[in-house]
């Protein structure tokens, strides 16, 4: 396997690319972001199509994958920061320029649509991401659970610990046990539409993140029961569980329920009621690097995505 691309932690004065590859963005909360970020002391760079609109994209499939690669091959650039989710990334992660991520490896964040970029850039260049928020989420403001996070993984060098949050829905939905290994996932749905593409994650040994949103727990069932019969859940270290957000429906089987009967029964650590996800408030974590996940101790702990 190749080795894991380790980018540099950022410093003030850092160039930070701006990219929308999946929905349209306001301008307002760009505007935000911006703020934030010069507030740190980085240098944000919004790139020609961030704002753009096509459909429900952020521009055309051409116009979002322009940016991304012109961002991830700028040796200014030393983080590609994506401004939303929603839908589109998977049209345009097998165009990736993943030459320019092996010759000059660079932080990427975001969550939701964007885990199909982690994805991608797992399987293709073995670098560690971000799963992080999306900066049109800094509107919450700088002082923010989500801001603060994010700039502790972008900026700090230092692991990650997330502690189970009984306030979350999936609280509840553990084991007991400790496992080790890479952490790797993100949102579910994405996760589950790689299966049987080129970036599918192979998961031996690895500790598998998953969360969602608007997904009724049918559908949450569903996704679960493919990931299993594809196999894709037989060599599992561990899982955590991050945020289901807005997954009710009127059926009286919630979403703990149909977590603990799809997952429990894999004999493996499970640690729900992460605060990682689509909550108000989220956690930051790297993806493609060492954890360990103690569910006698309600902790996730990641080490660092970046090498400084």
């Amino acid at each position: 396997m190749t080795a894991t691309l380790h980018p540099a932690k950022l410093r003030p004065g850092d160039t930070v690319a701006l990219v929308s590859p999946s929905g349209p963005v306001p301008p307002e909360r760009i505007e935000a972001a911006v703020a934030v970020l010069t507030g740190w002391g980085l240098a944000p760079r919004v790139y020609p199509h961030v704002l753009a609109r096509h459909g429900y994209f952020g521009g055309t499939d051409d116009q979002r994958l322009g940016d991304l690669n012109e961002a991830l091959a700028d040796p200014e650039v030393r983080a590609v920061l994506c401004t939303r989710g929603g839908y589109g990334a998977q049209r345009i992660t097998d165009r990736i320029d993943l030459a320019a991520v092996h010759r000059d490896p660079k932080l990427v964040m975001g969550f939701s649509d964007i885990t199909a970029l982690h994805l991608a850039l797992w399987q293709g260049a073995r670098l560690a991401t971000v799963h992080g928020p999306v900066v049109a989420q800094f509107d919450k403001g700088a002082d923010s659970v989500t801001a603060l996070g994010a700039r502790h993984a972008l900026m700090s060098g230092e692991p990650v610990t997330v502690t189970a949050d009984p306030a979350e829905e999936t609280h509840g939905v553990r084991t007991t046990g400790r496992a080790e290994g890479t952490l790797l996932g993100g949102n579910l749905s994405l996760l589950a539409s790689t299966v049987g593409t080129s970036h599918q994650p192979d998961l031996t040994g690895a500790i598998l993140l998953v969360e969602d949103v608007g997904e009724y727990p049918y559908r949450v069932d569903r996704m679960l029961t493919q990931l299993r019969r594809s196999g894709a859940l037989d060599h599992l270290a561990g899982i955590a569980i991050g945020q289901f957000t807005d997954c009710a429906d009127a059926w009286t089987v919630t979403i703990a329920d149909v977590l603990t009967e799809r997952l429990l029964d894999l004999g493996l650590p499970v640690l729900g009621g992460l605060p990682v996800g689509h909550g108000t408030q989220h956690t930051a974590v790297p993806l493609g690097t060492h954890a360990v996940l103690d569910a006698d101790a309600g902790t996730l702990t990641i080490a660092p995505a970046t090498s400084s």
